[in-house]
């Protein structure tokens, strides 16, 4: 796609951030490892990431303000514009040496989000998308799966971890959908997640307990390519911290299942 000047600078950014994070994650165990909490980690390598994608966009976008993962957030002079940023979705699996991984960069106007990229830098696919303008991967247009029945579905998830008090409910959800289902997948990076149902990878996604940068980028990546984005509670999944969407023609059965069966 032909993407616009703030696109192309995220891309970018992405793009120099997305190989600084594979040479790093060739040198995975010698990495200096510091803990933020159980099975919640921060390396250099995203340090690192943040710090690079920080420079690129900042000087080319001055004005505009900043939230990120590893950072304290930035009021702009542009009260309007501001940058969304994951260096590293999917820590864990990048310290375990697993490549599935990504940068995710978003940048919202007036509290929507208008330009999204998801790097998969092991992989090389660049999942990009503006407001208007559709998503795409490497200059392939997406669409989300036209699959109409979930027996013939594949959903994405992200299940908690050690003590957060979110597994209970989760594992309820999986219990009343996995019956439904042609299986459920948990691969520990929500932004990924999300731009493999763009891609019609998967068929939907949900997940509780995430923050702005795990789901901005991915949330406009599947609506422009046709896929219905909620929050859990029917709002909106950047404010509300979680998420259930899904190509249009199962969404309903999908979203209903997952809310209270």
């Amino acid at each position: 796609m032909q993407g616009s000047a703030n696109l192309n600078v995220m891309i970018k950014a992405a793009r120099r951030a997305g190989r600084s994070l594979v040479k790093d994650f060739r040198e995975v165990e010698n990495l200096q490892v510091s803990s933020k909490g159980a099975g919640d980690f921060v390396s250099r390598a995203d340090i690192a990431a943040e710090e690079i994608i920080r420079s690129e966009l900042m000087e080319a976008r001055p004005n505009y303000g900043w939230v990120a993962e590893e950072s304290d957030a930035v009021d702009g002079k542009d009260p309007t514009r501001r940058w969304i940023v994951d260096p590293l979705d999917g820590t864990t699996n990048f310290l375990h040496g697993l490549p599935h991984w990504a940068v995710s960069i978003a940048l919202e106007h007036k509290g929507e989000v208008v330009s999204a990229v998801v790097f998969d830098a092991a992989k090389d696919e660049l999942f990009v998308a503006e407001k208007g303008q559709g998503a795409w991967l490497n200059q392939t247009r997406l669409r989300v799966s036209d699959r109409r029945k979930m027996i013939e579905s594949v959903f994405a998830t992200g299940i908690p971890f050690a003590t957060r008090p979110d597994l209970p409910a989760t594992l309820q959800e999986l219990a009343r959908l996995m019956p439904q289902t042609a299986g459920v997948r948990r691969w520990g990076a929500a932004a990924i997640d999300l731009a493999y149902v763009a891609a019609g990878r998967y068929e939907g996604f949900w997940e509780r307990s995430l923050n702005a940068w795990d789901l901005a980028a991915g949330v406009l990546l599947v609506r422009e390519a046709g896929g219905l984005v909620e929050s859990l509670g029917g709002g909106n999944p950047l404010v509300d911290g979680d998420i259930v969407c899904a190509n249009a023609e199962i969404f309903e059965i999908f979203a209903k299942t997952i809310r209270n069966g």
